[in-house]
This record gives C-alpha cells, structure tokens and sequence, in this order.
C-alpha cells in the first residue's frame, strides 16, 4: 500500500475554471503555497483532508466536490479510467479500478455485492479523522461520470448514504438521480446488483491490452517496495470481516506456505500475531472514524468474540477505551 496519494496536475487548473483561488486553497489547508506547481505531488492523508477541506471552505459552490468529481472530456482521462473504460462492464471496470487503487494511494474502492443490491464505498486506511465532505460527494461523483461514460446511459444508484447532516439536498439528489440518505451508518453509493452486469460501449479490447500490462507491471514494482510484513498485514485486513483469518489462510492468499510466511515475518521482525493486531488495531482507528458502526459491530468486523475482548485491545493501542478516542476524535474534527 502507497502511503501517499498523489495529486493530478490537471487540479489547479479545474480550481481555476471553478473560480477557486489555489492561493487561498493551500493558504486554508496549511500547506506550502507553491504546492500544486509541482510536477510530481504527494500527499499524507492528513494533508490530503486538509487540501480537500480548504477547497469546500474557499469555494462558494456546496456542490464544488460533484463539479470536480466529473470528468466529461476523454483526454482528460487518466490511464487507470481509460483501462477502467475499456472493459467490458460496470462491475467489471469497478473490479479493475479496485486493483490498481494500489498505485496511488492509502485508499480502498469497497465493493460489495448482495442479492439485491451492489454497495460501492472508499476506504481510507490512513485515515485519523473524518473524511471531507467535498471528497466524499467527489469520489462518487467520479464513480457515477465513469458509469455513465462508459454504459453511454444515464444510469443512477438506486439511493447515496451519506454520514454527514442533511445539507445541499436538492443538488445531490438531482446529480445522481436517486434519493440521498442523510445520518446514515456509512457513506455509500448503492446500485442494483444487475447495474454491475451493464455492458461498456467504451469497451476497447485493443486498449485495454496495451494499458493492462504497463499498469500490472507497475503494480508489481510497487508491491516489490512493500515490505513483507505491510503486505501480510493488508491481506490480513481484506480478511478481517467477521472473522479472525488464520495463518494458512493469509500464506494460501500470498501462495507461500505458512512456514515460509512465519520465516519471512521472523526474518523482518515481526509475527503473524502481530501483524494480525497491526491491522487490526488500523482497521479500528478508521472504523470508529468513519463510521456510525456501534462498539459490537466493530468488534464483529475485526474479528474479536465480543466487545470487551476489543476494549480491551483498544486500551493497549491507544491507552484509552474506544468510545473516548472516537469522541475526541470528533472533537478535534469540529474544532
């Protein structure tokens, strides 16, 4: 995992056409005022929130995240879209893109399926405080443009969950076309389950084989910069949903058996007990920030018996119970 995201060139200039002043952008978010003239920008979470929350602060539009978040211009596509693009469905280019998340950023496109419904979320794994609003309505945003573009339909969820308040109602509803829960439990976009099965009229197989292979490449020597135990620790946290995964089950995922896996960590100092707990104890922290989940759900999801056992691991982490730190957390978040 990229400990960095990384912020495309083209931002200033959107800034500047959305009548954002970038001066006043980075002079709000703290950060260095020459910032976006760089050719290559990365960004810490933390200084990513800011730079996403100063926008929403600067800006005069409350639907500046939904404006920044569409992309209507081809050129302007990135090479992970493009690729995304030129598959052969929705779902298909959502998979795509969840995989080559990896490249850029401390951040997870969450996909999940039921019967009914396709729920699609992001993740921030870095993440000690709540995530802007101006991100959030823009990450959707982008997943909707990509969905259209791609489908050549004007296809809508079949609802938007969002944690925050009720605000700005009328243009996130006519945006994307659905009905928008306020104050709800996670900050999702929700479709049909047969929206992932929508055929591409984009699809370009041709393009597709020219950009899938430089992208996996590039996606092998980023996981050769990854130490082993980050790696064992992010497969630990794609398998913690319910249920405490077990050494063979992260050695058969990584395909090297469990005493090589074992070897590996000893070599690097580390355990797979506490790699388990590293990604545990990181999976809390963004759970009981990004999230309204009760003490139980949470502990459900990391994998713990019951809510005590996780209490008391979170005293370990973080010295005081779980329920403190999300409330200080909030505090510091409103401050």
């Amino acid at each position: 995992m990229s400990k960095h995201f990384r912020i495309p060139g083209r931002l200033s200039a959107k800034l500047n056409e959305s009548g954002v002043r970038v001066s006043s952008v980075l002079e709000r978010a703290g950060l260095p005022s020459g910032l976006l003239d760089q050719p290559r920008i990365l960004l810490s979470t933390e200084e990513f929130f800011a730079l996403w929350r100063g926008i929403g602060q600067v800006s005069s539009d409350p639907a500046i995240g939904l404006v920044l978040g569409t992309e209507t211009k081809p050129e302007h596509f990135d090479p992970v879209v493009l690729a995304a693009l030129s598959t052969g469905s929705f779902g298909e280019a959502m998979r795509q893109i969840a995989r080559y998340k990896q490249l850029s950023c401390p951040e997870e496109l969450v996909l999940e399926p039921s019967d009914e419904e396709w729920a699609i979320q992001f993740r921030w794994l870095l993440a000690n405080e709540e995530e802007p609003a101006v991100l959030t309505d823009l990450c959707f945003a982008w997943v909707l443009g990509i969905a259209r573009h791609g489908t050549g339909m004007r296809i809508s969820p079949v609802r938007l969950e969002l944690q925050r308040p009720r605000a700005n109602a009328r243009s996130l509803e006519r945006h994307f076309g659905c009905p928008v829960v306020f104050g709800a439990a996670r900050n999702a976009m929700v479709f049909r389950a047969s929206d992932a099965s929508l055929r591409f009229v984009t699809r370009n197989a041709e393009l597709l084989a020219m950009l899938a292979p430089q992208l996996d490449e590039e996606l092998k020597r980023h996981k050769g910069e990854e130490s082993f135990p980050e790696r064992v620790r992010a497969t630990i946290q794609r398998k913690l949903t319910g249920n405490r995964p077990k050494m063979e089950e992260i050695a058969r995922e990584l395909h090297i058996s469990s005493r090589t896996l074992q070897r590996r960590l000893q070599d690097a100092g580390s355990s797979f007990q506490k790699a388990l707990e590293e990604a545990r104890h990181q999976l809390a922290r963004h759970y009981l920030t990004n999230s309204l989940l009760e003490l139980s759900e949470t502990a459900y999801l990391l994998g713990y018996e019951d809510s005590n056992s996780f209490v008391r691991a979170f005293r370990v982490w973080e010295g005081v119970p779980p329920a403190h730190w999300r409330g200080a957390q909030r505090e510091k978040a409103a401050s």
